[in-house]
């Protein structure tokens, strides 16, 4: 009796042990999310900064610099944009990716942004011609898709996600930046149509370590309760 009532004190123990510091891991969690949409939403309304060049490029990390609000100057490539699939608030849309290449050749691919599809397919939205300005957020490069997600053909030119490395491969850009830009809202009637970057953060930490914690506390009670049971019967 003695060992079955020491076998559920141990592993009680290691339940309300293990619980909490699950409990404990989504707290700390929770804190650095609401830390890093804090710091997000500054990087977003803070004046623009001039995009980080080659010689930062190796440091660029989404933790630090996504979503930072960046101004660079150039000309556009229009000959070399890329359309990717895309939904959108007007329906199947394409992002319009077009390189910009600066005053010292390097290239800094420029979300324009959306345009309806069968638009964007038959041509029918606008190019900017000589040097000219952008201002935008500087964002990660999509390397990887998500679960459902269709795979880049860059032979046939299709295109569904924003992965910087393979289509400054597939144009023969050998001194591209690490990163994209997409360009913020300059017509709000023409296409392509700027400013539709979604800054969103799944954040359910509290909900889990709150799980975590009543599971700790099941396992609390229910091994009070045994306890009380057995006194009970040796009284």
């Amino acid at each position: 009796m003695r060992l079955r009532l020491l076998i559920v004190l141990i592993l009680a123990a290691l339940g309300i042990a293990g619980f909490s510091s699950l409990g404990i891991w989504q707290v700390n969690r929770l804190h650095w999310k609401l830390d890093l949409i804090e710091r997000v939403e500054a990087r977003i309304h803070a004046a623009p900064v001039p995009a980080p060049g080659p010689n930062l490029w190796p440091t660029i990390a989404r933790e630090t610099d996504e979503y930072t609000r960046v101004t660079l100057t150039g000309t556009f490539l229009n000959e070399d944009e890329v359309l990717i699939y895309t939904p959108s608030d007007f329906g199947p849309g394409m992002w319009v990716l077009t390189p910009l290449q600066l005053a010292d050749g390097a290239i800094v691919m420029v979300n324009r942004g959306v345009v309806p599809q069968d638009r964007a397919l038959s041509g029918e939205f606008s190019h900017v011609d000589g040097e000219t300005t952008v201002t935008g957020l500087l964002r990660i490069t999509e390397d990887k898709g998500w679960l459902f997600s269709q795979d880049n053909d860059p032979e046939n030119n299709r295109w569904y996600r924003r992965d910087i490395a393979s289509i400054a491969a597939a144009k023969g850009f050998t001194q591209a930046a690490p990163y994209f830009v997409d360009q913020e809202l300059t017509d709000p009637t023409g296409w392509p149509r700027g400013g539709q970057t979604v800054v969103s953060f799944r954040n359910a930490h509290l909900s889990y370590a709150l799980t975590w914690f009543s599971l700790a506390v099941v396992v609390a009670l229910g091994t009070a309760l045994v306890l009380r049971h057995e006194l009970r019967r040796k009284s």
